[in-house]
């Protein structure tokens, strides 16, 4: 039987007011009880025992105060930090690499900041050779270096108005002109306005770069073409500004250019798409051109050392290899070769212009740029000039001008034209000259610049044409001319290679007969090619009252033609240290490396 059951349950619920009450009174009378000196030494355990707390924190490794904000003053915070930034770049001006750098004097306080800041290493690859500072340029020194930069100026802001993000502006038209969709003109401008001291107009690039230059459109770009424009700029504004953002999109668009060298034999196809990373030969022939696979270097190489990541200039450093064991006609190649077969087409041309020039160009920039460590760059460039002096060099009949022919088919026929781009030739022996390779090629250079000049004097417009063709067979007509121009090949392109090889002439010589030739030039590009809203190329230098402006403003009057324009007026001839940076075929600057 079991017991009874209560009506209710009882549950004795504790009063924590009282409680509480009762125990605060319970502390505070054993407290009142304890002496002077065990308070002390409980005052002292409890601050010791915080202050240890704080010390041991995860990730602390210094004690941290606690600001109140109402006493947080973000002024004087800003000047602190200023004060920090000016001591560290003062530091560095005096004590740091700077990585072959430019001529010219680095500001405490700039007028113009970068955004960016110093490269972290870390996160981009192995460190570089060199620690990048910004660099400073004080503008214009000179009425000719202003003209430069109101050019500029005046081409930039057609441009922004009517092209802004686009690859090139049409300033006839007021419209644009889509290529790669990648905003080249931005791209190539970058370092040039920088050099002139344009900061705002650099920060407004370099703002687009940041928001808009994206890589992952379904398109197909010419890899040469995007490698000397786009990834030339992106390295040098990041050289010249310190900004690791340029780095960083330089990475990114070399890592899409990947698969362009995944050819049989290693020699990259011409065309890339960078959304879909695929790479083929060009649509209208099945081969590459020669200039275009060997002028690929310097740019991959740099984008190495600046990221440490090597797989870049291992990959044009193959091709390089590659062709230097091929055959060649005495050191001079045919325009073409098959990316699957690795082998020239042996009937294609030779020449020195279209598809053939900067083969020669890069195989003495790529040994200055090593540090004229790598002898069989050297060696090849020195046996094409060689062979260029055997079987190009050509003199007219009349006036015996010495101008570069082109070898036609299996038969090697000489054909007496040659392109506006062949006159890169002279910048670039007495470039080669100045680096110890032999002088006798001075009077190379020198005929081939007077001969160039001729091809824009002759001209009503004081402007050259795009080809010229020379008379080498009647000596005997006095009153022949000389040179001729066909009316398809009457057009000027504002082109650089002749104000491009002034400029070398001018820095290692310093006779302003150079530059006095090239203001000349500029005159007649102010006067003929000039129109509201820019710079346009015209189709008939043969004409002064019928130029047929073409409506386009090619990228390179930017990052080639202006530049090289302010270059020959700088009267120091230093603004650019030639001993630490050199060009590519788009006129940006790279640094030189010591091996």
């Amino acid at each position: 039987m079991f017991p009874q059951r209560p009506d209710y349950v009882s549950v004795n619920i504790n009063d924590g007011t009282s409680f509480a009450k009762s125990t605060s009174r319970s502390i505070w009378r054993q407290w009142n009880q304890l002496s002077r000196f065990q308070r002390n030494i409980l005052y002292f355990t409890v601050i010791a025992g915080i202050i240890l707390l704080i010390y041991f924190l995860p990730g602390k490794t210094q004690l941290t105060t606690v600001v109140d904000e109402s006493d947080y003053d973000s002024t004087k915070v800003a000047q602190e930090h200023q004060k920090v930034r000016k001591v560290q770049e003062k530091h560095e001006a005096n004590h740091g690499d700077r990585g072959g750098g430019i001529n010219v004097e680095v500001i405490e306080e700039p007028e113009f900041q970068p955004e960016a800041n110093q490269v972290d290493n870390n996160q981009i690859g192995e460190p570089p050779q060199h620690q990048l500072q910004a660099l400073k340029f004080n503008g214009p020194k000179n009425d000719r270096q202003k003209a430069v930069v109101q050019a500029l100026m005046h081409s930039w802001n057609g441009y922004k108005k009517f092209a802004w993000g686009h690859d090139s502006v049409k300033p006839v038209s007021k419209s644009y002109h889509e290529w790669f969709g990648l905003g080249l003109t931005i791209v190539d401008s970058l370092d040039t306005l920088y050099m002139m001291g344009l900061y705002e107009e650099f920060k407004e690039g370099q703002d687009w770069v940041k928001k808009n230059l994206v890589f992952d459109r379904n398109r197909d770009v010419n890899l040469f073409e995007l490698t000397i424009r786009v990834l030339g700029g992106l390295l040098s504004a990041y050289h010249l500004s310190g900004d690791k953002m340029f780095l960083e999109k330089a990475v990114e668009l070399g890592d899409r250019t990947m698969p362009a060298f995944a050819s049989p034999s290693g020699v990259p196809y011409s065309d890339v798409n960078l959304g879909m990373r695929i790479a083929h030969a060009p649509r209208w022939n099945p081969d590459s051109s020669a200039a275009e696979i060997a002028s690929l270097q310097l740019e991959y190489r740099d984008l190495s050392r600046s990221s440490g990541q090597p797989r870049f200039e291992q990959a044009v450093a193959k091709v390089s290899e590659h062709l230097h064991q091929l055959e060649k006609f005495d050191g001079l190649v045919p325009i073409f070769i098959n990316a699957n077969t690795g082998l020239f087409q042996e009937h294609s041309a030779i020449t020195l212009g279209a598809r053939g020039d900067s083969y020669y160009e890069y195989l003495l920039k790529q040994w200055i740029q090593t540090g004229r460590t790598i002898d069989y760059l050297r060696d090849d460039y020195l046996l094409g000039l060689v062979g260029t002096e055997k079987h190009l060099v050509k003199r007219t009949a009349v006036n015996k001008h010495l101008f570069l022919a082109e070898l036609i088919g299996a038969s090697r026929e000489v054909k007496p034209k040659m392109d506006h781009l062949t006159c890169f030739l002279s910048g670039t022996i007495v470039l080669g000259v100045h680096f110890g390779l032999p002088k006798e090629h001075l009077q190379l250079a020198d005929e081939l610049i007077n001969t160039c000049w001729q091809t824009y004097a002759i001209q009503p417009t004081g402007l050259a044409p795009e080809i010229t063709y020379f008379n080498i067979h009647n000596s005997n007509d006095k009153n022949q001319n000389d040179m001729t121009v066909k009316t398809n090949d009457a057009h000027n392109l504002l082109r650089p290679e002749f104000i491009e090889s002034l400029y070398y002439m001018w820095y290692f010589t310093g006779n302003k007969t150079y530059q006095d030739l090239g203001w000349r030039i500029f005159q007649s590009f102010e006067k003929y090619s000039k129109v509201e809203h820019g710079y346009t190329s015209i189709g008939n230098v043969k004409n002064i009252y019928n130029t047929r402006p073409r409506d386009m403003t090619e990228s390179f009057w930017f990052s080639e033609t202006l530049k090289y324009f302010y270059l020959l007026f700088d009267d120091t001839r230093r603004l650019i240290d030639l001993e630490k940076w050199v060009f590519n075929t788009e006129g940006h600057p790279l640094p030189i490396y010591e091996s």
